[in-house]
């Protein structure tokens, strides 16, 4: 949990630097920038720790039940990324329709059309 927690904290005070977004305020507008909320991805968790520490992989995949051991702490984390980019896309901060994509929610609806020719007599 502590890596988790360094890559967090990495998101909030480095990774947001690169996106800050730019908004000129007031009646003279005045240049503002504010970094965004930054969305807690697997690949990017998976990212931050091979440039850190090495692959992590192996521990979420848990191939032959190897790393049963870590699976609560597994499942809190991609609960926790899950959770973070449903909310971000319901406040407007992610986009929505890629947040839902993600976390397969999409609402999908099936349309079928039935068509019949029509023959006309004319006689």
């Amino acid at each position: 949990m502590e890596w988790w927690k360094k890559y967090k904290n990495h998101l909030k005070e480095k990774e947001s630097k690169n996106w800050l977004r730019v908004q000129y305020v007031g009646k003279n507008g005045k240049r503002v920038t504010d970094a965004p909320p930054m969305p807690l991805t697997y690949e990017g968790f998976k990212v931050f720790m091979y440039n850190n520490v090495g692959v992590i992989h192996q521990y979420f995949d848990n191939q032959d039940g190897l790393y049963d051991d870590f699976m609560e702490v597994c499942s809190h984390i991609k609960d926790e990324i899950r959770a973070n980019q449903i909310q971000g896309g319901l406040l407007g901060y992610f986009n929505p329709s890629i947040t839902q994509r993600l976390n397969g929610l999409s609402d999908k609806q099936e349309v079928s059309v039935n068509t019949e020719p029509r023959i006309f007599n004319l006689d």
